[in-house]
């Protein structure tokens, strides 16, 4: 997969951006504040349909646009897959709402055909590192679960559509609980929304399992080379509703201690997780809050069984999570028969020169990548050779 044409309107700082995309790696080159991240975070938009940098898609729209009561930010991404061309578009519309206020909305379609946001998910894969997504590992759980969402949504059929659904459910069933806490009532009525949130939680659940195991296998290789084998990476996908955990209460084991729980079927879960609400009914009406679910989950890294999250050095949160974008890559690849757009953000600044020579290595293959700079001085002049230099400054480009 690869992108061939880009074009900007009114995104960013970008009034107006019409590009040619070249097939192997461009390296954007500028200083900081000019538009090189912009550049690609709507790539990884057009691919995720949100932003690491944004809080809402309000923020995307050129800032002189926005003083319009009609104002439009377009995404367009012209790219190839085994099945043929395609074009995906993507508008961001503020619109007039009520008497003063304006609401935000998008509008996508592929091929000429409008899709919803879920819909749209995987037609265009694309890998992101940037330097404030160290917070995947040393955030909180909520950045771990964003980023598992972000990834197995490129990946696996309907899951971007159950984990809407899901949070659809999950609205619906605490309003109820608070509802119950608050003014009393029949608790059977939660019956309903525990089935429904049981079904498509397990779902969930069922696939961050293997995705984990999957990711893990590729982190794995890559941080042994990335670490000159000085260090073992290791994965604990850790489930609010453990379903391999043993029924009769056993404690938990610690986070380096592998779990085997791919033997456990979707329909195990399923049962296992509307048991376990059940069982948590009282004390989830006293909360006035669902406890238990995908919406808790959480995704913990270590290296030689130090927790990174917790004891972790700057540079070894770095090489992991560099091991796991690289391992996305591969993973992604497998899944899908073609490799994504790499986008790789000021990604060599922080690393020492033997892991700045691997990383460059490993770009040497047919990925499509495009990396951000200040200092073209940190490649090698080998690498630079081959790649397509664009000069980023103000919004525009070289």
């Amino acid at each position: 997969m690869y992108l061939t044409h880009l074009s900007l309107t009114n995104y960013r700082l970008f009034p107006r951006l019409t590009l040619d995309v070249p097939r192997g790696l461009t390296l954007l080159v500028g200083h900081n504040a000019q538009g090189k991240t912009s550049l690609l975070e709507a790539v990884y938009y057009l691919a995720t349909f949100t932003s690491f940098h944004a809080s809402s898609d309000r923020q995307l729209v050129n800032l002189l646009a926005t003083h319009e009561p009609l104002a439009v930010a377009r995404l367009v991404a012209d790219f190839v897959r085994k099945d043929g061309s395609h074009q995906l578009t993507c508008a961001i519309i503020q619109e007039p709402f009520g008497a003063v206020g304006t609401r935000m909305r998008r509008e996508i379609t592929l091929d000429g055909v409008k899709l919803t946001t879920p819909q749209a998910l995987g037609h265009l894969n694309a890998v992101i590192f940037l330097p404030q997504m160290m917070r995947i590992i040393e955030g909180s759980p909520d950045e771990r679960r964003r980023y598992l969402n972000l990834a197995i949504s490129q990946a696996v059929p309907g899951y971007a559509i159950a984990l809407t659904e899901y949070q659809q459910v999950l609205t619906q069933r605490n309003a109820l609980l608070k509802q119950l806490n608050e003014r009393g009532g029949d608790s059977s009525q939660l019956e309903h929304w525990d089935q429904m949130l049981a079904q498509r939680g397990a779902f969930l659940i069922h696939t961050r399992i293997r995705v984990v195991a999957e990711l893990e296998s590729w982190a794995m290789r890559i941080h042994d080379q990335l670490s000159r084998h000085a260090e073992v990476l290791r994965l604990a996908y850790m489930p609010s509703y453990d379903p391999a955990a043993d029924p009769n209460g056993q404690l938990a084991l610690k986070m380096d201690t592998p779990i085997q729980r791919s033997h456990v079927s979707l329909d195990e879960i399923q049962a296992g997780l509307l048991a376990r609400l059940g069982k948590v009914r009282a004390e989830e009406i006293a909360r006035g809050t669902t406890s238990i679910g995908p919406h808790r989950d959480d995704l913990r890294f270590s290296a030689n069984l130090r927790d990174l999250g917790e004891y972790g050095s700057r540079g070894q949160v770095r090489t992991a999570l560099l091991s796991l974008k690289m391992a996305e890559v591969n993973w992604l690849q497998e899944r899908k028969g073609e490799a994504p757009v790499l986008l790789l953000d000021e990604t060599l600044a922080e690393l020492d020169p033997d892991r700045r020579a691997d990383l460059q290595t490993f770009l040497s293959g047919d990925t499509q990548s495009l990396m951000t700079t200040t200092d073209l001085t940190q490649f090698t002049p080998e690498f630079v050779k081959r790649a397509a230099i664009w000069k980023v400054e103000q919004g525009l480009i070289k």
